[in-house]
């Protein structure tokens, strides 16, 4: 790449079947994934790319210089998710093709089902990324990790003590429900944004900001599947994209705001509330009752657009604390049954099957 050329870092992702049930991605599905994307970056159309998988979804990792919302590269992530949704179908696997939610391409895959996290730049002396996958739950579980990163000094000293920091993020806050946005300044709009995002199943953080030089610093997939198709189709099981160091989070500073194991929506059936924990590699395949929500994240190093890595973060036993904290908070809520607070309040529910079944009672309500 030309110095001073921008390059494109393009993760998206979607669950077309899952192996077994909803727990994992057969490894055909994988190599199909690669196989296809191996072929563009030999026609140039990529940079490099890596493809991973958490829990039952696929995450394309892409590099390349059409920009955010490229309909080229947009395009190429459809065609590698019909391919292997035909492998899917093969396999009988569960939901083939379930995050596919229109039958033709359209030229952006926003709004089309798959889940998509996006930035451009250009590669500081050394671009240190963060690539988070979740599975099992929805956008917005990212609100407070996000907000422990870029806002909290108590979770990130640079804040305090890197001069290229002191001035603050801005957040860009999505409204799921009205389709709007608002950019809050942090620190002095704290408040306001913690009224917002703490609001996790209609207000998710989209992006932030550095405020001294609005250089991007990260991306999120803010796609919710119930609100795109009008009904539950799937759970939005988001990505995000954190670069760090340099004028940004470290790296470990970046990695303890998921210490906490907090919680988020989705779990089974996408209709419960349960702890997001995070795991290697190796174990983000949710079976206790499709769960609990898992997050893994991917380090890489940037190097004109090539990929080095992936390095798995949460390989670590600094996070098993979070683990076993997780599991018991596991057990508690799913003592709760169908009961809230681990079943989702009503005006989440709606995005469910629980509309279905309620419809068996109409009529049978009588006033009083």
């Amino acid at each position: 790449m030309k110095e001073g050329a921008k390059v494109t870092l393009s993760v998206i992702k979607a669950d077309v079947g899952g192996f077994v049930g909803h727990t994992n991605v057969h490894p055909e599905l994988l190599d199909t994934a690669k196989e296809r994307l191996h072929n563009s970056k030999e026609k140039g159309q990529i940079i490099d790319y890596h493809v991973l998988r958490c829990g039952d979804d696929i995450e394309l990792i892409m590099t390349h210089d059409r920009g955010c919302d490229s309909p080229e590269i947009h395009g190429l992530a459809w065609d590698v998710f019909v391919a292997c949704t035909e492998v899917a179908k093969e396999l009988k696997l569960y939901g083939a093709g379930q995050d596919l939610l229109k039958d033709a391409f359209s030229g952006n895959v926003r709004g089309m089902g798959p889940g998509v996290a996006e930035m451009e730049f250009a590669e500081r002396k050394s671009e240190p990324v963060l690539i988070f996958m979740a599975d099992k739950t929805s956008s917005g579980a990212w609100n407070l990790p996000l907000y422990k990163m870029f806002a909290d000094p108590f979770n990130t000293a640079g804040l305090v003590i890197d001069p290229h920091m002191t001035e603050g993020f801005s957040f860009d806050v999505l409204d799921a429900k009205e389709g709007a946005s608002v950019v809050l300044k942090c620190p002095s709009g704290i408040y306001t944004l913690l009224a917002l995002i703490g609001t996790t199943g209609r207000y998710m953080v989209s992006s932030v900001r550095r405020n001294s030089d609005n250089e991007i610093a990260a991306a999120v997939s803010t796609q919710k599947l119930s609100l795109i198709a009008g009904r539950y189709v799937g759970k939005d099981d988001p990505v995000a994209i954190v670069r760090t160091q340099s004028g940004l989070p470290a790296v470990g500073e970046v990695l303890e705001a998921f210490v906490f194991p907090h919680l988020v929506s989705g779990w089974m059936r996408g209709s419960h509330t349960g702890p997001l924990m995070p795991v290697p590699f190796y174990e983000a395949s949710p079976t206790r009752f499709d769960g609990p929500p898992r997050v893994i994240c991917a380090g890489f190093q940037l190097s004109d657009g090539r990929l080095i890595g992936p390095h798995d973060m949460f390989d670590d036993p600094a996070f098993d604390g979070a683990r076993r904290l997780a599991n018991r908070v596991s057990d508690y809520m799913r003592r709760h049954g169908p009961f809230e607070p681990h079943r989702l309040p009503e005006a989440e529910m709606e995005y469910t099957t629980m509309p279905q079944v309620l419809s068996a009672l109409k009529g049978r309500f009588k006033k009083i």
